[in-house]
């Protein structure tokens, strides 16, 4: 059996750390090439020495230059970079046949389009990329051979419902509609008028996930659902009107695919990230996740229900980026990212970010040109917009602890 090598971008975070535990499962599958972080030293030097990479890449100069003097004291020979520009080459690196992207945000673009460039076999943890320039990766990924394969619990499990063979980003004709499940967050019976004094730490505690804040921010806005429905479009080339978000609390069936027969196929299983990344790292075969088989009978009861539109506006201004089309998409996910991150900075309510989206959004023009470079300045204006109003929402106000504005 070869051993393939594999490079995780964003490898401290909760992907990366997931990717991890299934690698070193499979040591005769798998060798770790290269390692990237932004900031995290402890963890990424820790890493380094349970997995040995070749590679490793932190964003920030100054804690590349700690690893750096760490792992020479340690002994250990992994080759540490630092900056945009050395995390891009990384992604390229032809010792790695994978490239698991979990980058957070729109700082994973560049390097996830390079490794789809380069014809590897990408794993999309990151919706970002595909939310900003689906287009272009997509078309990249037919020029190079690339195949892209979601590891997000919904995507992956829609993946898994399609016809033996299906690659995405292809059309399939016989698939009517795709049901993409949610749990709803935690504010899924919280009283609307409550929602205006939510704190970031009610925010980020998800029912049944385990997630970083920015994407634990946007589960419980519905944006990550939002940004799912764009995705979805993308990788199984489907309209947005066939598209349903359903709330499931349970988090047990991660999606479903309906077939013009009447066929509706669904993947179920425990809530736990390590299924899916298995499953795309090693596809078409199966392989250990170390996740406990599903029991069925002790499931007391599967629930279904439509979201709430009004108490998630979020969800409404992605599915109406989606159907825009162009650069409605980068502007959303722009200062959706400007408005996370100011409500978990505290400087605006939870009730705040969508509000901030919308204006952004009403205070640009979309474009129908989707190129790297257009996409890239409509991301920068969207931003620099948004942080505007974030500046002038509440020019004389701060959150407090308890949450609230005063």
């Amino acid at each position: 059996m070869t051993i393939q090598g594999v490079t995780l971008l964003g490898s401290t975070g909760s992907i990366g750390v997931n990717t991890l535990d299934v690698l070193a499962r499979h040591p005769q599958r798998y060798r770790v090439v290269a390692l990237a972080a932004r900031r995290q030293v402890d963890k990424l030097f820790d890493q380094c020495r349970q997995h040995r990479p070749d590679l490793a890449v932190m964003l920030e100069t100054d804690a590349a230059e700690q690893l750096r003097a760490r792992l020479r004291t340690a002994g250990l020979p992994t080759e540490v970079r630092a900056g945009a520009e050395a995390l891009e080459q990384l992604a390229g690196d032809a010792r790695a046949d994978v490239v698991v992207a979990g980058i957070v945000g729109a700082a994973g673009l560049r390097p996830t389009l390079t490794a789809v460039r380069a014809g590897k076999r990408v794993l999309f943890a990151n919706k970002e990329p595909l939310v900003m320039a689906g287009r272009l990766f997509i078309d990249e990924a037919r020029r190079s051979g690339a195949r892209l394969m979601p590891v997000d619990s919904e995507h992956n499990a829609i993946y898994q419902c399609m016809p033996p063979g299906y690659r995405p980003g292809e059309p399939c004709e016989p698939v009517e509609k795709i049901f993409l499940t949610c749990s709803g967050g935690p504010f899924r019976r919280t009283p609307t008028a409550e929602l205006a004094r939510v704190t970031p730490d009610e925010a980020c505690a998800h029912p049944n996930w385990v997630m970083g804040r920015k994407i634990s921010v946007d589960s419980a806005t519905l944006m990550n659902k939002g940004l799912e429905l764009i995705e979805a479009c993308w990788l199984f080339h489907v309209s947005p009107d066939q598209v349903e978000v359903v709330i499931h609390p349970q988090s047990i069936v991660h999606s479903a695919v309906a077939y013009r027969d009447g066929s509706v196929l669904a993947q179920l299983g425990n809530p736990d990230m390590r299924t899916p990344i298995a499953h795309a790292l090693a596809w078409p075969e199966r392989i250990d996740a170390g996740v406990p088989a599903l029991d069925l009978l002790t499931l007391a009861r599967l629930e279904f229900e439509a979201p709430d539109w009004q108490r998630f506006p979020c969800l409404r201004l992605a599915g109406e980026a989606a159907r825009v089309g162009g650069t409605a998409p980068t502007v959303l996910n722009a200062a959706n990212e400007v408005a996370v991150q100011a409500f978990l900075d505290r400087r605006i309510g939870f009730t705040d970010i969508p509000v901030i989206i919308e204006r952004t959004r009403s205070g640009m023009t979309v474009s129908p040109d989707t190129s790297l470079d257009s996409i890239l300045t409509e991301d920068a204006r969207a931003r620099t917009l948004a942080m505007s109003l974030v500046e002038g929402m509440h020019p004389h106000t701060h959150v407090r602890a308890g949450g609230g504005m005063s």
